[in-house]
């Protein structure tokens, strides 16, 4: 699989919002292509507003540099090469809960921002987006 369909995102958010649910916990689920853009959005009912932007943001730093937001925020510390990269490309997010989706060649195809719980939430069910891909 090269593309991310409608029918594969909305089956990726499904697990999300199903892994979500498990945790007692309302988010907001994005999906982007490889070029950041949009595919899919879900806000749970009673989900934070606030995160809307944190969910979409998390997943368009997981796409554009290819990595975990909680690794880019790993190398964006204070005295790290990357620091103050969160503010480049309109706002990243540099903690986790975005993780990015490949294809069986490895190759980038999109991402996932997950955002409502703590990070560890959030990444529990960007991970659970990850296998349902």
């Amino acid at each position: 699989m090269t593309d991310l369909t409608l029918e594969t995102t909305a089956r990726i958010a499904a697990a999300g919002q199903k892994a979500a649910e498990h945790i007692g916990v309302a988010m907001n689920i994005a999906i982007v292509d490889a070029g950041g853009h949009l595919l899919h959005f879900t806000r749970m009912d009673d989900a934070w507003l606030g995160c809307i932007d944190i969910a979409l943001k998390k997943a368009k730093t997981s796409v554009l540099f290819r990595m975990p937001s909680a690794t880019l925020g790993e190398i964006s510390q204070p005295g790290g090469p990357l620091y103050s990269i969160d503010h480049s490309n309109d706002g990243l997010i540099t903690f986790g809960g975005g993780l990015p989706l490949s294809d069986a060649n490895n190759r980038t195809i999109g991402a996932v921002g997950v955002s409502g719980g703590t990070v560890e939430q959030d990444t529990h069910v960007a991970e659970a987006m990850i296998q349902a891909l």
